[in-house]
């Protein structure tokens, strides 16, 4: 059965979406930690979105490894070009292309990675395959991609108080950004793809906001679920909130909301 998906414009909100980067940010350390990238070498970023975590790495790395960023939305291509250009690093630069048609040479690349990208590819395991032909043989890769639907979090919560309100083609897109987060999919397509050396690993990062109210105000900030609000009457907007939050009640903690969403974290080489 297909699998619906129903993502954001993410051309329309390249502008916004580093309001999401601190809660991502232990993602990508763990990323770059299992990809080890060593001076000298070249490091694809896949899906890179505004430039994370390319952009980490580029600037620990100051020069010492060149760091392409590949994107199919040209507005989060441009987002993450202009920081190369203010902070004029060195041997980094982002393009406009989809993970499925890379115009790269094969075997050109030492390492590769991939921060929430596979699963929204239009086609995964076409992405995967390219993502092995353009690395070197013994070439090493990390990527992370969300779990199941039940464990991200804020998604699961939105898609709680829209399901009785829209229709379903209209629904946030939990199945498409959880689609290979269950038991052994992961591995299974990642073994399609032609890798056979790597580990996958499931881990829980926490989004941390000083109160509810600071996460919905970042939720309506970032239009992540602008689509979704914009199809509802304005009677039925003004709900949201109040039903939303109930959801984050006990995960307030000495003052503290730690939002838990479990993703896979997969490592090897080629």
């Amino acid at each position: 059965m297909a699998v619906k998906d129903n993502q954001p414009d993410w051309n329309r909100i390249a502008g916004k979406f580093d309001l999401w980067l601190p809660q991502l940010a232990p993602v990508g350390k763990a990323l770059l930690s299992a990809l080890e990238a060593r001076p000298g070498e070249r490091v694809l970023d896949l899906a890179s979105g505004t430039g994370e975590p390319a952009l980490t790495l580029a600037r620990r790395m100051n020069g010492s490894v060149e760091v392409v960023g590949v994107d199919s939305a040209a507005g989060m291509v441009r987002a993450a070009q202009a920081k190369v250009e203010r902070e004029r690093l060195p041997r980094v630069s982002f393009h406009c292309m989809p993970a499925e048609r890379l115009t790269l040479a094969d075997e050109t690349f030492d390492r590769a990675l991939c921060r929430f990208g596979v699963m929204l590819f239009g086609d995964p395991l076409v992405g995967l395959k390219e993502m092995r032909r353009v690395l070197k043989p013994g070439g090493r890769f990390a990527l992370a991609v969300w779990s199941t639907p039940e464990t991200m979090t804020t998604m699961w919560w939105a898609c709680q108080v829209f399901k009785d309100r829209l229709p379903e083609e209209k629904h946030p897109a939990i199945d498409k950004v959880t689609s290979l987060g269950g038991r052994g999919v992961l591995e299974e397509i990642l073994g399609a793809a032609g890798f056979s050396a790597f580990t996958v690993e499931r881990r829980t990062i926490h989004y941390e906001f000083a109160s509810f109210d600071a996460f919905w105000d970042r939720v309506e900030a970032s239009e992540i679920l602008k689509a979704q609000f914009d199809a509802l009457p304005p009677e039925e907007r003004a709900k949201i909130r109040d039903e939303v939050a109930p959801f984050a009640r006990d995960l307030v903690h000495d003052g503290l909301l730690r939002i838990p969403h479990e993703y896979l974290l997969a490592a090897g080489n080629k």
